[in-house]
């Protein structure tokens, strides 16, 4: 007889086979699994709303979608109201649906200072480490500015023995009377958490290990993480940031996490990472620094899923929400970066290459003190939303713009019931068109056009300023407002070529859906390859830290259910020329393959490659789960296709066409000016641009000559 976790097992050992019919029928002959019953559900929690993707796999693979209004003060409330919503109560009850979710609420909780007290634990002489960072001024030509607070309190900086030389040889150690003194030094000042970093950690740990059981003995409650364990590498600020953010949120996220699990206690709960892969719930709670960019994440997922199936591999992404923007390049696969940023800190951990800046349809539009009007970057959110939510909010936002200019259509009803106000949009933009002497359609369209120019900005940041052309590339806009602003954003990036997926407005939700279980490793090991002093040995050396590595990674996504014969690894080495600071990452399967790409990318990133000897700096293995391959259902055509009516935009001389996207017909091409409208985005499609849809309901715009 087959037990309970038997189908999830069987699904393990067939994932080979990439076919889901095979698995089906394999099941069925079996008589013992109901597939009707599978469900899987993922969940993005955005700051203004939280979308749903619902598909349900049965003999053939349905999908549901559904937003809500985000709950910021408590973000598990809006998730337990949307699976009300989508009636999946019996599902939950009986442990029958799979979540996988993607949050806001550690980035939030970074943005917004709203950490737990946190001790940070370092060598006798380091104890202003964080305060001190890199000495690098915000502009560098501003001269003067004001002093950035020390990310932890002076009085929470803890100094030990313990120390360290860079080759890993011990220069001093510590006892355990030095021991018991810190732990009692802790229990004194009484945090939420403690975070260790020491000096050249990463070479050996033993150390950190001592002081992590030393504080866990004395009060197993107290969330504790080692740098050792987070990020062994090299740069020492970077690897005590992400320590310290690490032990920061942890009870954040474990505290939020364990009120949704109490919830779901019965169903399987995966969170997605920044990297774009899923972990359990319970690992999560402990690698909260990696769960910094969890819900653009899953849109970048998404994109990349999207690309796969319609054949393309050239894109650039741009999701705009309600309250953030972020844009990514796509040249293939998806790129990660351990250089990435939140608010000012460095986030060394693996995380999706991309850009974002406070830019979404919730931007707050605002005359400055010199009488120019600016937009963003503080948001409305989604309490109390834009003036046109008619929730309370009496500032004008990027939205109220779109809604006088009539791309947003007065009188919709969109998710959670959701009307807009265009008498509350008017009157929230006339405060700001009587400061500035200008129409309210004036000062609405100068909204949209001066936050169109910050976005654009920062998608020439990621593609321009590579060395990427960008009408190579499809511009790919997603999030529920970026079918708002793909047109104008697609000219000034000088495309011609656009998309906005089916179902754009919970994208990041469905790529929850989509993604792959995994992790990534790394360790700093620091080699020269090839050159003077260099000897064969270091080969078998580096294989060797590669195996390590890979074992590591085993050991820990085994913990979590997955099969060692189910897991696919990548290895990669970060690379640079001696005497550089930063590295660059390339494949690895040889050292001479190594070399050579890494001259390569860098004459492609920087315009020149080097004859200088190289170093390996640090080693990577990406661990990631076979998964069975979802495909989307064909886009089914309404009957009111030419049911269409039409509009006025502020602008246009000529009448707009506004139509349903489900309506909407394979191979019909439609001619802009024309507004296309669904449950969870608008669409508008400008003039001199056509449209038309493809098999899977996506939207493929194009700009034409207009003679």
């Amino acid at each position: 007889m087959l037990n309970k976790d038997s189908p999830r097992l069987m699904f393990s050992l067939l994932v080979d086979l990439q076919n889901y019919f095979i698995i089906i029928l394999f099941l069925i002959i079996l008589e013992e699994v109901n597939l009707s019953s599978i469900k899987i559900l993922g969940i993005d929690a955005g700051g203004t709303f939280t979308d749903f993707v619902l598909i349900e796999i049965g003999t053939s693979i349905s999908l549901r979608i559904h937003k809500s209004l985000s709950t910021p003060s408590a973000p598990e409330q809006a998730i337990l109201d949307g699976i009300r919503d989508l009636q999946l109560e019996q599902e939950v009850a009986a442990g029958d649906l799979s979540i996988i979710h993607g949050s806001t609420v550690a980035t939030n909780a970074v943005l917004e200072g709203k950490v737990a007290k946190t001790i940070f634990v370092t060598n006798k002489g380091f104890a202003d480490l964080l305060q001190l960072a890199r000495q690098t001024r915000p502009s560098l030509y501003q001269l003067e500015f004001e002093p950035a607070p020390p990310p932890v309190d002076p009085t929470l900086c803890l100094e030990i023995d313990g120390r360290l030389a860079a080759d890993g040889s011990v220069l001093n150690s510590f006892d355990a009377t030095e021991l018991d003194t810190l732990v009692k030094q802790i229990q004194q000042l009484k945090p939420a958490a403690v975070a260790i970093n020491l000096l050249f950690s990463f070479l050996d740990d033993s150390f950190e290990k001592r002081i992590y059981h030393a504080i866990k003995t004395a009060d197993p409650t107290l969330f504790v993480s080692r740098s050792s364990a987070v990020l062994p590498e090299y740069k020492e600020y970077e690897r005590g940031i992400a320590t310290w953010l690490n032990a920061s949120l942890g009870p954040v996220i474990s505290g939020y996490l364990s009120r949704l699990q109490s919830q779901i206690s019965n169903c399987s709960l995966q969170i997605m990472q920044s990297s774009g892969e899923t972990i359990s719930a319970s690992t999560a709670a402990e690698r909260a620094v990696n769960l910094l960019l969890s819900g653009p994440a899953g849109g970048l997922t998404a994109v990349h899923y999207l690309g796969v199936q319609t054949g393309r591999t050239k894109l650039l992404s741009f999701d705009m929400g309600g309250t953030s923007t972020d844009v990514s390049l796509l040249d293939g696969e998806i790129s990660t970066t351990n250089e990435g940023r939140i608010a000012s800190y460095p986030i060394a951990v693996p995380m999706v290459d991309m850009h974002t800046i406070g830019a979404g349809g919730g931007s707050i539009a605002y005359v400055d003190d010199g009488g120019m009007l600016q937009v963003g970057p503080k948001s409305a959110g989604a309490e109390p939303g834009p003036a046109c939510y008619n929730h309370g909010g009496d500032e004008a936002t990027v939205t109220d713009a779109n809604l006088v200019l009539g791309r947003l259509l007065p009188g919709a009803v969109f998710a959670g019931g959701l009307q807009l106000s265009l008498s509350h949009a008017r009157n929230a933009i006339l405060k700001l068109a009587e400061k500035i002497d200008l129409s309210v359609e004036e000062t609405a369209l100068g909204i949209v056009q001066i936050v169109n120019e910050h976005m654009a900005g920062v998608l020439r940041l990621i593609s321009v300023n590579r060395g990427y052309d960008p009408n190579e590339f499809e511009l790919i806009s997603f999030g529920g407002a970026g079918g708002l602003h793909v047109c104008d954003l697609a000219e000034a990036m000088q495309m011609n070529r656009a998309i906005v997926p089916i179902h754009g407005g919970v994208l990041s939700a469905l790529g929850m859906v989509v993604a792959k279980k995994g992790r990534q490793f790394s360790k700093t090991i620091s080699t020269k390859l090839m050159g003077t002093g260099w000897a064969k040995g270091n080969i078998a050396s580096i294989e060797e830290e590669f195996a390590q590595l890979a074992k590591l990674a085993r050991e820990q996504l085994s913990v979590e259910g997955i099969s060692v014969s189910n897991l696919s690894l990548h290895l990669s080495a970060d690379l640079r020329y001696i005497g550089q600071t930063y590295t660059l990452n390339v494949e690895w399967k040889t050292i001479g393959s190594a070399i050579a790409a890494f001259h390569a990318l860098h004459e492609k990133r920087y315009g020149y490659a080097l004859n200088l000897d190289t170093e390996l700096v640090n080693i990577r293995v990406h661990a990631q789960a076979k998964s069975i391959e979802v495909k989307l259902p064909p886009h089914q055509a309404g009957n009111s296709c030419n049911n269409s009516e039409t509009g006025k935009i502020y602008g246009c001389a000529e009448e707009v066409l506004i139509l349903s996207r489900s309506d909407l017909e394979k191979g019909r091409k439609i001619v802009g000016p024309a507004i296309i409208s669904e449950y969870s985005a608008t669409t508008y499609i400008a003039p001199s641009w056509s449209v038309s849809i493809d098999s899977l309901g996506n939207l493929l715009l194009e700009k034409f000559s207009a003679e």
